[in-house]
């Protein structure tokens, strides 16, 4: 018997090219139908800072120069050196980058681009975007269900969904966990094609996987291209076994195009310049090296008429080599060819971009977003079910020897004192147990602005949806089962109203304690704040609300600090719960009380007033309302750093 974990072997595409789900493919139409992606003199500038101390200086880069091309539907690769300048090329046509450093016409059929391209197009990161504690068939019924128009019914959807798993040959591990790169690769195509967006791209998709594995992912995506999708994606020197697969090649280097036309006249293109080419040596190697300057072409010796100084500075020699070759292809008929195709295509939209105009727009509806978030969040709660079975045998243990030891430990000299020291230790241990929550937002932060900015969801109901469907049953549970059994066995108000009423306490003490965390771990800049800073802040806050059981006159002083006491304002709340009413005296009790030595307190009244805490209602509600006000402040504050997140 296998569990979720065992290795799973990724089977080949052996499939007819031409029996694609059960559709007749000489119809190059696809269902949304064609589109032609074309770009005419993009430039992108980044601004660069120096954070040196008290010396800030910034610089602009541009990082793209000029660019010019058309993508058809078919496979539209993109490649480069090591400079970031194909992925860099593919988000900025895929608007995935900052609009205010570009400038330049990107145009699809011939108009502008819309301003929710990114809703309305696929895209697969190069880091896998899947939830590794679900199945493959839940990741992609997730995207079906929010990214499809609620007028397909479920049986149409679930048969989509059965059409990509066969066809990236995942059906027969639809329902397991993709914990393999292979899988998590496919995982992350299918959730794309499900959508079936007329264009698809994808950042270097072969990244991490085998030759087999990807020529097996090229070949689905070149079986896709022609049912008329235009596929674009950058990868890195590929074996000729995918490079033969490929209808069109863009080679870009230092923000420039060296070439841009069919693939396979590329081989033809460069030795026509005079580059020598090794019938031995991969086409795409060949490429690469002439572009790293690795060999010596007849236009660099006819024209400079003299050898490069062996003593020159390799980036210099880069710079030159490239220079060169960007010439090389402006001058080239291949441009021209382009440039005949791409003019009429450009017509009257030169001031028509949209791209500073980006806008997410959803096809779905809130509830059934937060529906879909919190059923998706609880799965992913389930898949760590070892954590938490092991955290829940914790808090159980825990919870038994805490109760055990009070109960032990009561006597009648100090009933109240034993209370409060109880309730004392139960705050303590939520506030401990509620650091934990900070990663609920930080390790899907890469994956919500991926969903969020492809159409997945609303912000608000992702936010909502996190909440309710990870973070209650996450803090929740736990806090009742180790309430419950540290009352049950050291003694507790046995009316249901002071039970219900210290669980509905405990429970907002929890989410106050992990809205902070939350608030600190949202953001962009959730790493520059160490969790030592919030330890130090409970293991202060928490020491102060435990010295005013011992020291009351010397609290008073410092009273001010309690204000920003999270535990402060818990502990109070279940001080007021527990004593108030309370008789610690009772009269069958009175001989072994007349024994004690120190002072005794006999009413739960008569503990409070020592603590100048108010025996009135509200002196139990004004607690609870400044824990609610803390968490919405801290909870408002998160929601607002996950809006600036998704404007990244």
């Amino acid at each position: 018997m296998s569990s979720d974990n065992d290795p799973v072997a990724i089977p080949m595409i052996e499939r007819n090219p031409n029996d694609l789900l059960g559709i007749d493919t000489s119809d190059l139409k696809t269902l949304n139908g064609e589109a032609v992606l074309s770009f005419y003199n993009i430039s992108y500038q980044e601004t660069v800072h120096s954070d040196f101390p008290f010396c800030k200086k910034t610089r602009v880069v541009e990082r793209l120069s000029n660019m010019s091309g058309i993508m058809k539907p078919g496979l539209n690769a993109i490649m480069a050196p090591q400079d970031g300048s194909r992925s860099l090329l593919l988000d900025v046509l895929a608007a995935r980058t900052d609009p205010h450093g570009l400038s330049g016409d990107i145009l699809i059929n011939g108009k502008p681009r819309p301003a929710n391209f990114t809703c309305t197009s696929g895209y697969v990161p190069r880091n896998d975007m899947v939830m590794r504690t679900v199945t493959v068939r839940d990741n992609i019924e997730f995207s079906a269900a929010l990214r499809l128009p609620m007028t397909m019914t479920k049986d149409e959807k679930r048969r989509r969904i059965n059409e990509v798993l066969e066809l990236l040959c995942l059906d027969k591990m639809a329902n397991v966990k993709p914990n393999s790169k292979e899988i998590e690769k496919r995982t992350s195509i299918a959730m794309e094609l499900v959508t079936e967006h007329p264009i698809l791209f994808l950042d270097d998709p072969t990244t991490g996987l085998s030759l087999n594995t990807s020529t097996d992912v090229i070949s689905v995506l070149r079986r896709m291209s022609r049912r008329g999708r235009t596929i674009i994606f950058s990868i890195n020197q590929p074996p000729y076994s995918i490079f033969r697969l490929f209808d069109s090649l863009t080679l870009v280097a230092s923000g420039k195009v060296m070439f841009h036309g069919p693939a396979q006249e590329a081989l033809e293109y460069f030795k026509s310049a005079g580059y020598n080419y090794d019938s031995h040596n991969y086409p795409t190697d060949f490429f690469l090296e002439i572009i790293n300057g690795g060999f010596s072409s007849l236009l660099n010796t006819e024209e400079d008429g003299h050898e490069a100084d062996e003593h020159k500075d390799l980036s210099e020699r880069h710079h030159q080599v490239r220079e060169k070759l960007a010439n090389m292809y402006v001058q080239s008929s291949l441009y021209r060819e382009m440039k005949t195709e791409l003019d009429p295509l450009l017509g009257e939209q030169k001031a028509g971009r949209s791209s500073a105009l980006e806008k997410i727009t959803h096809v779905t509806p809130f509830w059934h977003q937060l529906w879909w978030i919190m059923r998706h969040s609880f799965k992913n709660f389930k898949g760590f079910l070892q954590t938490t079975i092991i955290r829940a045998i914790i808090t159980v243990i825990v919870a038994v020897f805490m109760g055990t030891m009070f109960y032990i430990i009561r006597d009648d000299c100090g009933g109240a004192y034993t209370r409060s020291v109880m309730l004392f230790l139960l705050t303590s241990v939520e506030c401990i147990t509620g650091t934990s929550a900070g990663e609920l937002f930080m390790i899907d932060r890469d994956r919500f602005v991926h969903e969020h900015t492809s159409g997945y969801y609303r912000v608000s109901s992702y936010f909502l949806g996190k909440l309710l469907g990870e973070l209650v049953p996450r803090r929740l549970f736990p806090s009742i089962i180790f309430t419950v059994i540290v009352f049950s066995i050291a003694g507790v108000r046995t009316d249901v109203k002071g039970f219900f009423t210290m669980i509905f306490t405990v429970t907002m003490l929890a989410f106050c304690t992990s809205s902070l965390l939350l608030s600190l771990g949202a953001g962009e800049n959730a790493a520059a704040v160490p969790t030592q800073l919030i330890t130090i802040y409970f293991m202060f806050t928490v020491f102060i609300t435990g010295l005013s059981l011992f020291s009351i006159n010397f609290m008073h002083d410092l009273s001010w600090l309690y204000y920003f006491s999270i535990p402060h304002y818990g502990f109070t709340a279940l001080l007021h719960n527990e004593v108030l009413g309370q008789n610690f005296c009772p009269e069958h009790r009175m001989v072994e009380i007349n024994k004690c030595h120190n002072f005794v307190i006999c009413t739960g009244e008569e503990f409070l007033t020592m603590r100048s805490i108010s025996l009135s209602s509200w002196g139990f509600w004004q607690n609870l309302v400044a824990l609610a006000c803390i968490m919405s402040l801290l909870l408002s504050i998160t929601y607002v750093q996950l809006l600036a997140l998704k404007k990244k």
